[in-house]
């Protein structure tokens, strides 16, 4: 995995892209940051990858429960989780 430069000092690299990648597919960023991650993508094919992964993921995910709601407090412990996971994995 590398860097992509389409200008000087305008990059996206794989960790920034692998650790937003969820906010990509929800499509929680702002149209700049949607656009460097989908140039990042395009470019970076261990990336595209890993995105194509969670992807299906996500989408096996919501089928399987699509008929349920977690608790409140359920979802709160489990993005608590993920945080700490990702927090723990930049390190």
């Amino acid at each position: 995995m590398s860097e992509h430069a389409e200008h000087p000092g305008e990059h996206t690299d794989c960790s920034e892209t692998l650790h937003r990648v969820y906010e990509y597919l929800d499509g929680e960023m702002t149209p700049d940051d949607t656009h460097k991650i989908a140039k990042h993508l395009d470019e970076c094919a261990p990336c595209l990858q890993q995105y194509n992964l969670d992807q299906a993921l996500k989408a096996l995910v919501k089928r399987s429960c699509a008929c349920e709601e977690a608790p409140v407090a359920l979802r709160t412990q489990i993005m608590a989780r993920i945080t700490t996971i990702r927090l723990q994995a930049s390190d």
